[in-house]
């Protein structure tokens, strides 16, 4: 029995002092945000409490020249047992409470071999609301037990997303703002090109969202027939970085759908590049 997509605050406060329960504060800045604030010290002012920082932008690879690609193996298990994290215990996420950042840690967890991964509905904001307290300053925890095994299936390269962007095989879904997908503004990092993967789909990731959680599943269908995509076809998501293309994952994960794959690289990736096919 896996752990479910969500729990909510009420849930997570009564099971909170539980052994076979752990969180992780996963919030992180969207692009653009960095010279304005410090996500390390709005967690240290106030978080929930044990939760250790797990911090997407630190836990990436930093030897890539893309944001957010997905660490080798050894190097996130070492992370996770340095901060304390036991991967065989159910792990709830939450982010700033927007659902921006949380599910991407929810799925680098899960491709990295945690079967009970959890999202916080609402997420901080959700929790601060509720009533329920925070905590204060860093968390230190003894060592955790993690021994990562990587789902390389869960992953698209360029090279993959190239041959189905031109020959089909599979749907590319851009969860972007639609400005961007529609290269009507430019990209929030510097140096990217404007436009999509040509073929691609636009189903935004802040369309799937309210008030921290999902939307129900019936409008979650909508959005994506909105956009063409076939449930039943085999689907990639991207978006700029690898983050929020998590969300549409989640969003079909939510709805049954099972052949659905990231393409880590994203627009950070392909945006970067003057060899690629670009549609406007």
């Amino acid at each position: 029995m896996t752990a479910p997509l969500f729990v909510s605050a009420d849930w997570l406060k009564e099971h909170y002092t539980e052994e076979t329960l752990q969180v992780l504060d996963a919030r992180m800045l969207p692009p653009g945000q960095e010279a304005v604030r410090d996500i390390q010290a709005e967690y240290l002012a106030g978080h929930l409490p044990n939760a250790p920082f797990f911090n997407i932008e630190a836990l990436s690879d930093h030897t890539s020249p893309y944001p957010h690609m997905m660490p080798r193996a050894e190097a996130f298990a070492v992370a996770m047992r340095e901060l304390g994290v036991s991967q065989d215990k159910h792990l709830v996420v939450y982010d700033e409470g927007n659902l921006f950042s949380a599910p991407r840690a929810w799925w680098m967890l899960r491709a990295f071999g945690c079967v009970n991964v959890s999202i916080l509905a609402g997420g901080l904001a959700g929790w601060k609301a509720a009533g329920y307290a925070l905590a204060t300053g860093p968390v230190s925890l003894s060592e955790g037990e993690f021994e990562a095994k990587y789902d390389s299936t869960q992953v698209k390269r360029l090279t993959d997303v190239l041959l189905i962007s031109h020959e089909g095989g599979a749907q590319i879904v851009d969860a972007r703002a639609a400005n961007r997908f529609n290269a009507e503004v430019d990209e929030p990092r510097p140096g990217l090109l404007r436009g999509h993967i040509p073929n691609s789909r636009n189903v935004p990731w802040n369309n799937l969202v309210a008030n921290g959680a999902l939307k129900p599943a019936a409008e979650l269908r909508t959005e994506f027939e909105k956009a063409g995509v076939k449930l039943e076809q085999p689907i990639i998501a991207s978006c700029g970085s690898g983050v929020t293309a998590v969300v549409v994952i989640l969003a079909l994960t939510s709805l049954g759908v099972r052949d659905v794959t990231l393409y880590d690289g994203s627009w950070g990736e392909w945006g970067s590049r003057d060899d690629l096919p670009i549609e406007k």
